[in-house]
């Protein structure tokens, strides 16, 4: 089985990925990682050569089916970017056919996690003023409601606020297993005629 991750930037995705992954015996594979691989350069060097978020995107989604035509990613957890659930990543998705996760947090708690990056995703370390605060907050907010739509499409929505990463990693997964018994489930009932 795969497990998608998906979430607004800095929710958590990643941390929870690669303890969910610990916890199910399965392989984490972060997609951002998977796209600098794939493309030998950085996301944002990447990002500067499309015009739009769209097209950028359209053209990430061939490092996914990579990813997921390799024997390795046969059951994995898999952390995508917060455009997960739309354009080329959708598609990919799709033919998958396996389980997606929303994680979401308060906009306060995916503030304090705020990471910067360089053009070349190195880490910056960088102390925000409280003016910066306000901003990056109202930035989360919008992020939240702009995604909002496309994280409907997702199996299941899994809320980590006030958890640490190994609360919340244990929450998804027993919220993918609940489902995947519930699924089971249905698929025998259908098997054998009984609903």
């Amino acid at each position: 089985m795969r497990i998608f991750l998906i979430g607004v930037s800095c929710v958590g995705t990643t941390t929870i990925g690669k303890k969910l992954g610990a916890l199910l015996g399965v392989r984490f594979f972060d997609l951002d990682e998977e796209i600098e691989s794939f493309f030998e350069t950085s996301i944002e060097r990447l990002q500067h050569r499309f015009l739009t978020m769209h097209s950028f995107s359209m053209e990430a989604a061939k490092a996914l089916v990579h990813l997921l035509n390799r024997p390795e990613s046969r059951d994995c957890v898999i952390a995508l970017p917060p455009r997960g659930l739309m354009g080329g990543y959708l598609r990919a998705i799709k033919k998958a056919n396996e389980i997606t996760v929303v994680v979401t947090d308060k906009p306060e708690n995916i503030l304090e996690r705020i990471r910067f990056y360089d053009i070349d995703s190195r880490p910056i370390e960088k102390k925000l003023t409280p003016k910066e605060k306000k901003l990056y907050l109202r930035e989360i907010k919008k992020d939240i409601t702009y995604f909002r739509k496309s994280y409907e499409r997702a199996n299941l929505k899994v809320d980590i606020s006030d958890l640490d990463p190994d609360q919340a990693a244990r929450k998804v997964k027993e919220a993918v297993e609940e489902l995947d018994g519930k699924v089971r489930q249905q698929a025998k009932s259908e098997s054998t005629g009984w609903s």
